[in-house]
């Protein structure tokens, strides 16, 4: 169990919906852009800045501390007050009481204070070093003091509210800047695998049912919105297994009911003298039992509920060629030799079988072909017969329909051959077409999905 589902039981939240988890990722990431930057200025201006006696500021320390110890008693507050800028402020005292700064508690020595003394020709002299954390609680701002003592025993003291820690404005920023696209980023991955992972699962068990009837129900995870359409699929799929075992239940009573009373009537003609109302009779039984036949073929159809495998749909289409070939019909096949496909090898063998059925029958010079890109398969069944008339193109794939004139009961076919061979096409995510061809005949396009 994922740590959030944890939460989710041990907890009484409400329910997360796709709508509020995308208001809750729109917060989550306005709140980690304020901490990370928080936590960025945290760092710069503690942990990430030099001493304050390795700041840059040393140089202007050392040449105002010199002016000072050179000046006038009486000039020194105001040349103080002169000698400050933006990044510092000086004060000079009389005594260091007067600082109003605590104790100095020495602490381990920079090498800043070595530098300093350099820069002062004191080797002796009196610095003390101050951050916040030493700075009277009562003072604001508290920043950073720097102290040093004149020649005379007075004492200077330098105030620092900020330092720099070596990087001007432009960095600074695109470091802020790159720290919040990071912070976002993560925060909208999290947010996009949520929802993506229960919606991709959900469109792999969608997929998958529609190969194979049997496949096993979709994980309820997800938002609850998704989870409820989750529910609802697996309650439909559900549903329709049952249909579909109770519809072949069904179908192998009717078969057998009805082929009983065809079988009786068969043995009856035999006892009837006349030769002529025989052959009539037996030529009717003849018709009802194909039509039977069709009938619960079309509506029973093993191939739909046969499960999706991998096999190799060129082969198979190169076995249906040479079977023809062996009953004397040449028929033409261009596409690779080999291809592996996962779907219903049984079912697609039906619609190719049926297809060139018809292009034998009703056309001549039957082909195949077969084309393979990233995101489909195509089969292409040829032949140079009448074709079929546009405004019934549709038709066609209506069960019991036959077109006058090129379809007789002689020939054979009840009008469900292309409506069967249709559906088990619709059953594995493709589609079926038919136009005609530029220079005569019939071409009846398949399109399979790949994955």
């Amino acid at each position: 169990m994922s740590w959030l589902a944890w939460a989710r039981r041990a907890l009484p939240w409400p329910r997360i919906t796709i709508a509020r988890w995308i208001a809750l990722t729109t917060l989550a990431a306005m709140l980690s852009l304020l901490l990370l930057k928080g936590l960025f200025s945290l760092v710069m201006s503690v942990w990430a800045q030099p001493p304050l006696l390795e700041s840059g500021l040393i140089e202007k320390f050392a040449t105002v501390t010199r002016m000072l110890d050179a000046a006038p008693v009486a000039q020194r507050t105001t040349l103080a007050s002169a000698a400050g800028d933006a990044s510092y402020r000086v004060q000079w005292f009389r005594q260091r009481d007067e600082s109003g700064l605590p104790a100095w508690v020495e602490k381990d020595s920079h090498k800043g204070a070595a530098i300093l003394r350099e820069l002062l020709h004191r080797q002796q002299v009196q610095i003390e070093v101050f951050g916040p954390e030493d700075m009277p609680a009562q003072s604001a701002p508290r920043g950073y003091a720097l102290l040093i003592q004149l020649s005379d025993g007075s004492w200077l003291q330098f105030h620092v509210l900020d330092r720099s820690w070596g990087l001007d404005e432009l960095p600074r920023n695109v470091i802020v800047l790159v720290l919040m696209m990071v912070s976002s980023l993560a925060v909208a991955w999290f947010a996009a695998r949520y929802l993506a992972d229960p919606l991709e699962r959900f469109t792999v068990g969608a997929r998958r049912f529609g190969k194979d009837f049997n496949a096993p129900p979709i994980p309820v995870v997800g938002p609850h919105d998704l989870r409820q359409a989750i529910l609802a699929f697996n309650a439909t799929q559900a549903q329709l297994k049952h249909f579909i075992d109770d519809r072949t239940q069904m179908l192998a009573a009717i078969s057998h009911d009805l082929r009983a009373p065809l079988t009786r009537m068969r043995l009856r003609g035999e006892f009837i003298e006349d030769a002529e109302l025989q052959a009539k009779l037996f030529k009717d039984v003849d018709e009802m039992q194909a039509m039977v036949d069709a009938a619960l073929q079309f509506f029973r159809d093993d191939a739909r509920l046969e499960q999706a495998t991998a096999f190799d749909l060129g082969g198979l289409l190169l076995t249906a060629v040479d079977d023809y070939k062996d009953a004397g019909v040449d028929v033409g096949y261009s596409g690779p030799q080999r291809y592996v496909y996962v779907g219903r090898p049984i079912g697609i063998k039906r619609v190719v079988v049926n297809l060139l059925d018809n292009a034998v029958k009703y056309g001549r010079e039957p082909a195949i072909q077969l084309t393979v890109d990233a995101e489909q398969i195509v089969i292409r069944v040829l032949d140079r017969g009448p074709g079929i008339a546009e405004h019934l193109q549709e038709q066609v794939f209506e069960p019991y329909f036959r077109i006058e004139g090129s379809r007789n009961k002689d020939t054979g076919g009840v009008g469900l051959g292309l409506p069967a061979a249709r559906a088990i096409v619709l059953e594995q995510g493709g589609s079926m077409t038919l136009s005609n061809r530029p220079v005569g005949g019939l071409e009846v396009k398949v399109t399979l999905p790949v994955g």
